[in-house]
């Protein structure tokens, strides 16, 4: 062939055409030259679309046999959730503690300001010396803006309210009801009938009298004569010590 070849280019154009005529008649009797310039004529499309194989076609192209392949491959992780739920729960599940503390402040709010201030509860309450009240003898003091009466009473004022027939009484009720201790009586000084003050040791019992419209009350604070319907009123107290009392 090299012999063709140089007595082609020896011989011009002329002898060059056998060369081309043997050149074509060798390619078309080589299948695998032939094999090539089919392949080559097939047209070639290039795409950037990217397609997902399916998972069922996947583990039928790439399982292995034995399966040993697959037990060491770890599970498919889920899908991420596009409803976000997470998040809503998580607002949700926020807003309703905010709105839970917001209401309890409220109710806290609303319930400290119906709450007594401290200089109503400070009024509240009155503490009286008595270790200075004699035997027999009277004092007056202010609560809530009423006059109480604080008496240190007698033997005698006690005997006196305790031989009383309660069933007379226009409004019955026991002495031992209206003391804690017998020697002490403490009522308020406010009538009962139109809310005048009575008078302390005066009147036809020796307990008080109101000048206003004439009501007698003994000495244990209980109405005996004239228009007052009821007895003299026994406001909450204690004895805080034995010269300390406390009345509220």
């Amino acid at each position: 062939m090299l012999a063709r070849i140089l007595r082609g280019q020896r011989a011009g154009l002329k002898g060059f055409s056998p060369l081309i005529r043997t050149t074509n008649f060798a390619t078309k009797s080589n299948p695998v030259c032939a094999a090539s310039r089919a392949f080559s004529n097939i047209p070639s499309t290039v795409t950037d679309q990217k397609t997902l194989v399916p998972e069922s076609e996947a583990q039928t192209y790439f399982n292995s046999k034995d399966g040993y392949f697959e037990s060491y491959q770890l599970p498919p992780l889920e899908p991420s959730d596009k409803s976000q739920r997470n998040f809503v729960y998580f607002v949700s599940g926020g807003s309703r503690v905010f709105y839970a503390s917001a209401a309890r402040l409220a109710v806290m709010k609303i319930v400290a300001s119906l709450s007594a201030s401290a200089d109503v509860l400070a009024l509240g309450q009155t503490e009286v010396d008595i270790s200075k009240i004699e035997v027999g003898s009277s004092i007056t003091v202010k609560f809530r803006g009423k006059p109480v009466f604080v008496k240190h009473r007698t033997q005698e004022e006690i005997d006196a309210a305790n031989q009383v027939t309660v069933s007379d009484l226009r409004h019955p009720e026991e002495d031992s009801a209206r003391v804690e201790k017998p020697e002490w009586l403490i009522v308020l000084g406010v009538c009962t009938h139109l809310g005048c003050v009575p008078i302390p040791n005066m009147g036809a019992f020796n307990g008080y009298f109101c000048p206003c419209h004439g009501s007698h009350y003994d000495t244990s604070g209980r109405i005996r004569k004239g228009p007052a319907p009821l007895n003299l009123e026994v406001p909450s107290y204690s004895f805080a010590t034995d010269t300390k009392l406390i009345i509220g």
